[in-house]
């Protein structure tokens, strides 16, 4: 496995699962629109659903062997993912719909991708070597990747 780590932050950062980030080819919402996670820097400010708008403070770059999990366009809502996509198996998604009342019997839940897979629209991939990308911001966001709601990092 290679890190890479683009811009350091002041606070000593949690412990955070390296292969629970983004993977590359996703787009995430900016204050500029949307952007592929690859082109994103420090300093960005990155739309989110919980506070409207966050500075995004790091970004660890890793590549691994994973075995993603692809969720199917749709399957989260109408046209959530907008495009078939792929996440690592502890992506923390943020659902808003029959799941989270039928796992939690809430009307939101934050839930890893694994827990969600059904074999249709949340499959399993084979084992294969990825680009992840660890958005870090100050506390733990809800952000828009690809259509979807997923968590962050925070320090």
């Amino acid at each position: 496995m290679q890190t890479k780590t683009i811009e350091r932050s002041v606070a000593a950062p949690k412990k955070a699962k390296l292969n629970a980030g983004v993977c590359a080819g996703t787009t995430i919402m900016t204050m500029e629109g949307e952007m592929p996670v690859e082109h994103l820097e420090p300093g960005m400010r990155i739309i989110t659903r919980d506070s409207g708008m966050a500075i995004l403070r790091k970004i660890d770059v890793a590549t691994q062997k994973i075995a993603p999990i692809r969720i199917k366009a749709g399957s989260l809502g109408h046209t959530r993912p907008d495009r078939d996509m792929m996440v690592t198996p502890n992506t923390i998604l943020h659902i808003r719909d029959w799941r989270a009342e039928a796992l939690f019997g809430t009307q939101t839940a934050n839930i890893e991708a694994a827990r969600l897979v059904d074999g249709e629209y949340l499959a399993p991939q084979a084992a294969q070597k990825m680009t992840t990308y660890t958005l870090t911001f100050d506390r733990q966001h809800i952000l828009y990747a690809d259509g979807i709601e997923m968590a962050s990092a925070a320090v």
